[in-house]
Parts: structure tokens; sequence; C-alpha cells
């Protein structure tokens, strides 16, 4: 399990980031989302550790964060952020050996190997595992990136949760790839898993969310199912637009008004 209580994040006089408190529980995919500015993205780094936290705490399994609890949770903590920079010529197997690097000293073992084959197959990167990772297009970068976090936290721990932070994964990926990628990550997910992603599609969130946290001006406005959370009047209280929200054969549909 994953906790903040009421935590915050601010840069001089401007909160990015004010007083959330919330739980997220193993077993579910959580989904931050809200208009450009609302705090995603920062909530999102907090929760990594990849910001200091300016007031509240952060509990890992029930552990306050200190330098030891970090480094502990390298194995079992992963983050695929929006921009990933990689400039130098390195191929396709090196880039995704890299989420190994927590788990050895100085080479990686056969069972890392073994691991990172087993997800390169998986998520259809192998073909191309000699390439040189910057030949690569958008999109493949991202599936490459993507099977790099996912070796960092492939083995389930035998105590506590590993969690999976994405941060826009899909933005660079064509229609089906971006299915794919939420495919993997529904199977990826169990009752010792927590993943938490920004997403902008809101009828992506709508289908593949178990839970959704609205954010706007660094508060938490709503949170809940995506079907309670993504009512018309919570989508122009925070985005100022109309909509419809439709129950389909198999899938729900978010429809924005043009007017």
């Amino acid at each position: 399990m994953l906790e903040v209580k009421n935590i915050g994040y601010a840069v001089k006089d401007k909160w990015l980031v004010q007083d959330i408190t919330y739980r997220f529980l193993p077993g579910k995919c959580y989904m931050l989302c809200g208009p450009n500015g609302a705090g995603k993205s920062t909530l999102l780094k907090l929760l990594a550790l990849e910001l200091p936290s300016k007031e509240g705490e952060i509990l890992y399994n029930g552990q306050a964060i200190n330098k030891k609890i970090k480094e502990k949770y390298a194995k079992y903590r992963a983050v695929l952020s929006q921009n990933v920079e990689i400039s130098f010529p390195l191929s396709v197997e090196e880039i995704v050996m890299m989420g190994r690097y927590p788990h050895f000293d100085f080479k990686p073992s056969v069972k890392d190997f073994e691991i990172c084959e087993e997800v390169m197959k998986q998520l259809d990167v192998a073909n191309f595992r000699k390439r040189n990772y910057l030949t690569l297009s958008g999109g493949e970068k991202q599936r490459v990136q993507f099977a790099r976090v996912m070796v960092q936290i492939w083995e389930i721990p035998k105590e506590g949760c590993r969690f999976l932070l994405l941060d826009e994964p899909i933005a660079s990926l064509d229609l089906k790839n971006q299915f794919d990628f939420l495919h993997h990550v529904q199977q990826f997910i169990n009752d010792k898993t927590v993943v938490i992603a920004i997403l902008h599609d809101l009828n992506m969130v709508l289908n593949y969310a178990d839970e959704v946290l609205l954010l706007d001006q660094s508060k938490l406005v709503a949170n809940g199912s995506p079907s309670n959370v993504l009512q018309p009047a919570n989508i122009e209280s925070v985005f100022h637009v109309k909509s419809e929200l439709h129950q389909l054969s198999n899938a729900k549909l978010l429809w924005v008004n043009k007017t």
C-alpha cells in the first residue's frame, strides 16, 4: 500500500500540490486526471520520491520515507517519466537491462537476462533487440522504456507491494499500441501491485482505471470509480467543456460537445 497524508509541494509562494490525502491499495490501477497545470505530474513525482514534499508524509507499506527506505524500494518501485532522454547509442537490450541495475552490483545474473528476455518478448520489442535505441521511432522508444521499468519490478516481493508509476505513458503510441500498453498494465496487476498513471484520454480512463483522482488547481476535487468521477458536471467544472457519458454494449464513452 502507498499512503499519503496531507502532502503538499510549493515553489516559492505557489502551491503545485496542496493538502492531498489518499490510500493507494494493491490490486488496482489508479489514474490521475485534470487539466494542464492541475498538479498531476508534481503529485506523481512526490509519490515516486523524486520531489521532497513540503508538508505531510508519504508511507510505503506503512513505512515513512528516509534514505534507507528509498534505496530499498528501487527494487520494487519503477517510474516511467513523460520524456526519457538518452543520447548514447545503446542497443535496445542494453536499455532494457538498465531496469535490472538495482538488482546486481557488478554484472547481471542469468536470472536478470531471463527476466529481460521474457519482458521483451511480451512487449514485442525482442525482434529489434540489437537496434540502436536512437534510431527508433518515438512509439518504439516508449515501448522499450516500458520494458525497462517492467523488468525493474518484475519479481513479486515477499513482503509488501511493488509500485508502477506512469506519467502519460501512451502519449506517443499509435491507437493499437495504446490499447496493447494498457492491456499489459492490466495483466501486470495483482494483489501485490499498485499502479498509478497520468492519462489525458478520458475515454481510456473510463475503460481502464479502477479508481480516478481528479485534480484541479493543485487540489483533489473528486475521486472514486471512473463512472462516478467523470460525470458531465465534474467535466464542465474542471475542463470547462460540456459532455455526455454513455454506456455502450462493451465500453463507456465520454462524448464532448462541440458547442
